[in-house]
């Protein structure tokens, strides 16, 4: 098992991994994902397992529940124990394109696809629709970065 700096949340068992740099936006994203029906996993610090070729995220049982609302506090929500990874969306990092071609980052030995989120205008609705039945690059092979 691995901790990581980062935010989770999930609709239907499919999760997004959200990391960046303190203050990149990930609890803001992450509330603003739970406004359209996502459930919280985790706030901050998101645990990852391996099992078999997918990863599971759950959350520090210290934190369940809780999400940090800039410059409100601290809220208590409803919060789910686990979900797979589907991808991964980095706030600190920019795409070069209009169309950025596909790209992964290897999390404890799984490549799993990766956005690059900084400045991505609708960045929440594309995150919903990829929970939701949208694809990330489909048909397309997906190179490590």
């Amino acid at each position: 098992m691995s901790r990581l700096h980062a935010s989770a949340v999930s609709r239907q068992g499919k999760a997004v991994l959200l990391i960046g740099a303190a203050g990149a936006g990930k609890s803001t994203l992450a509330l603003e994902l739970m406004s359209l029906g996502a459930d919280l996993l985790a706030d901050d610090a998101v645990d990852l397992r391996r099992e078999g070729s997918q990863i599971t995220l759950s959350c520090p049982s210290s934190i369940k529940g809780k999400i940090e609302a800039r410059k409100v506090g601290l809220l208590s929500v409803p919060s789910v124990d686990h979900a797979r990874l589907a991808f991964i969306v980095n706030l600190d990092k920019t795409s070069a394109g209009r169309l950025a071609p596909p790209e992964a980052q290897m999390i404890l030995g799984v490549k799993i696809p990766l956005i690059r989120g900084k400045g991505v205008s609708g960045l929440t609705a594309i995150i919903w629709c990829l929970l939701g039945d949208g694809q990330l690059w489909p048909g397309s092979d997906v190179s490590e970065k």
